[in-house]
């Protein structure tokens, strides 16, 4: 009996550091060819034992009235190296007077293996949804414990100390990128030239880090163009994926924050990209399959300007896109200016029919859905 496998014959590029064997089997027991290169170190959190010590000990000199926890392993780290100072009944009797909030499902079940308990985690899992919790809030005099999450927390401390609080921002440890990125150029090349379907993303700095290594190799651009129209970019979560915003990236994630669920959604996502996706444009039927493209059952060839116009455009159908985000996804070698997508919408007209591309001034273009 031959078993489904549903990602045959799709190459999946996987950026994680921790757990990346786990996934890189579940990917592969579901057919799929596996890159991995992981862009952020293998042991991304790194502890500065003094530093923490020395945060640590400023939490217990006054009573804390607030702590915002942001990650599990985050609050996990802090706890165990706390035990080893002989600190931790300390830390834990200091945070349990206080008003307790967790950014998500993770940094619950840490504080609870504490024996902390939250009075409240936002159902999105984001940290900007606890800002906006405690943005309405009179915080004059209040004493706020951070807990920085890998990445710095430093504006939000000023929005929070805007609203009166005394914030300290506890920096458990710091997530930090490859020491040779020799291997992760390679993935930048892989996505830049189309030769992933997808990728996968477990973290917000993964996001980042990928795009400064495409950066400094001159190719940020050919990468964001694939992901906005030939690679998926998946995320692990909403966390991860709003790294993404920033870019103009389209991006799928589960909902549940879980690996296993991101590969699961894969499974559906990728086969049904490849079988087509028809749009019903200005009276007539348009089918984009890979680079392939069928206007009413006929094919039609396209130069890679006008293709990647419309790949761009087709993310969305029917919204608009502007200019300057369709000019990000023209080739490398494409002139720089706006002209050179007026010029390839004009080739895309002329291939397609003048009402298959709509153009909304001041705005940019839309394909004219029905």
């Amino acid at each position: 009996m031959t078993t489904h496998k549903p990602l045959a014959g799709f190459r999946v590029g996987v950026t994680a550091a921790r757990k990346a064997a786990e996934q890189c089997a579940l990917l592969q027991r579901r057919g799929a060819e596996v890159e991995w290169t992981p862009v952020l170190s293998v042991e991304p959190h790194r502890i500065d034992e003094v530093g923490l010590r020395a945060a640590t000990e400023q939490v217990l000199l006054e009573p804390v009235d607030l702590f915002v926890a942001t990650t599990g392993v985050g609050i996990t780290s802090w706890f165990s190296a706390a035990e080893e100072w002989g600190l931790g009944e300390a830390l834990r009797a200091a945070l349990d007077r206080s008003e307790i909030l967790a950014r998500g499902p993770k940094s619950v079940g840490a504080l609870r293996r504490a024996g902390l308990r939250e009075l409240w985690a936002p159902e999105s899992e984001c940290f900007e949804d606890v800002l906006s919790h405690l943005r309405g809030r009179d915080l004059t005099g209040k004493r706020i414990v951070v807990q920085e999450h890998g990445q710095s927390l430093s504006n939000a401390a000023h929005a929070l100390r805007r609203q009166g609080a005394s914030v300290e921002v506890v920096t458990v440890y710091r997530v930090e990128g490859v020491e040779d990125p020799t291997a992760t150029f390679r993935m930048v090349d892989l996505v830049a030239e189309r030769k992933l379907d997808a990728v996968t993303f477990t973290s917000a700095p993964a996001v980042a880090a990928l795009m400064d290594l495409a950066a400094a190799v001159g190719r940020r651009d050919e990468v964001v163009a694939a992901f906005r129209a030939d690679v998926v970019a998946a995320c692990v979560g909403p966390v991860t994926s709003a790294a993404f915003e920033m870019w103009g990236v389209p991006t799928i994630h589960p909902e549940r924050s879980r690996t296993a669920a991101m590969v699961k959604l894969l499974e559906t996502e990728l086969p049904s990209r490849r079988s087509g996706v028809a749009f019903d444009v200005a009276g007539r039927l348009l089918l984009l399959h890979g680079e392939q493209v069928l206007l009413d059952g006929l094919p039609v060839h396209l130069s890679p300007s006008p293709r990647a116009v419309l790949h761009a455009l087709a993310v969305n159908p029917g919204h608009v896109v502007s200019r300057r985000d369709l000019l990000a996804c023209l080739p490398t070698g494409t002139a720089s200016s706006e002209h050179a997508v007026e010029m390839a919408v004009a080739r895309l007209r002329s291939a397609l029919g003048t009402g298959v591309v709509q153009t909304v001034v001041k705005r940019g273009y839309r394909l004219a859905t029905s």
